[in-house]
């Protein structure tokens, strides 16, 4: 028999230390590892260089041990938070560099949409499942979103955030923390420039954040945390902050 080729991660890009910019960690200093592909295709998507096919030529294929390595090196060897994103990070298996990272102190995140059930997400310190809202113009599988619940039920934390586009996102996110009402919920306004080359408006993005807060407000709906994207409105589009 042949030799067994290592396997190998598509990564697009990994970068930091910068501070997680949305969600249940806002603010806390992470290193991101950004998988390469993606079985959803939202319309607003802000990352499609970790999306598209067309961009696989950008990704690198990389071993569990070197991807571990380059946290290593950006982190300088201090044990932080480590997020798994994308793309969908749960399309390929990242249970080995999590038990490196977490053999040397680190701790793990991971966002995915609930798409693609994984065992690794036992092994998470926060499990972030994002249901894509029908601005998205994608369709969740619930059976599959039960079936992430059940792979992550042993993560440390457990969250839901569903992006905020207009009325009916938001009639929407009712609607499914109807469904899952035990479980924690972040709501944040949409971006809708997605260029990275297209300066963000700021003040636009706070008035996002307003009609939002006021519209939750109004309807004395008081579960969820309402949050902006940080790190939308400190770089923009910037790739890799």
């Amino acid at each position: 028999m042949g030799r067994i080729p290592p396997m190998t991660l598509r990564i697009a890009e990994i970068f930091g230390p910068t501070v997680q910019g949305e969600g249940a960690l806002i603010g806390e200093p992470t290193v991101f590892i950004r998988a390469g592909g993606c079985d959803y295709r939202c319309s607003w998507c802000d990352s499609l260089h970790a999306v598209e096919s067309q961009y696989r030529h950008d990704w690198a294929a990389m071993s569990d041990e070197a991807v571990w390595d380059e946290v290593l090196r950006l982190s300088g060897g201090q044990p932080l938070t480590v997020s798994l994103s994308g793309g969908n990070p749960a399309i390929q298996d990242f249970g080995p560099v999590i038990a490196r990272g977490r053999a040397a102190g680190y701790r793990f995140a991971c966002e995915t949409q609930g798409s693609v059930a994984r065992p690794w997400f036992a092994e998470l310190d926060t499990l972030v499942l994002s249901p894509k809202p029908p601005s998205s113009g994608e369709v969740v599988n619930w059976s599959n979103f039960d079936e992430c619940l059940k792979a992550g039920a042993a993560a440390r934390q457990m969250v839901m955030k569903i992006v905020i586009f207009d009325q009916t996102d938001y009639d929407w996110a009712k609607q499914v923390h109807g469904r899952y009402p035990d479980l924690p919920l972040y709501l944040q306004p949409g971006n809708p420039e997605v260029d990275p080359q297209t300066p963000i408006d700021p003040q636009s993005l706070i008035d996002r954040l307003a009609w939002l807060t006021d519209t939750a407000m109004a309807d004395r709906w008081f579960a969820p945390r309402i949050l902006p994207q940080l790190h939308v409105l400190l770089w923009g589009n910037k790739r890799g902050v």
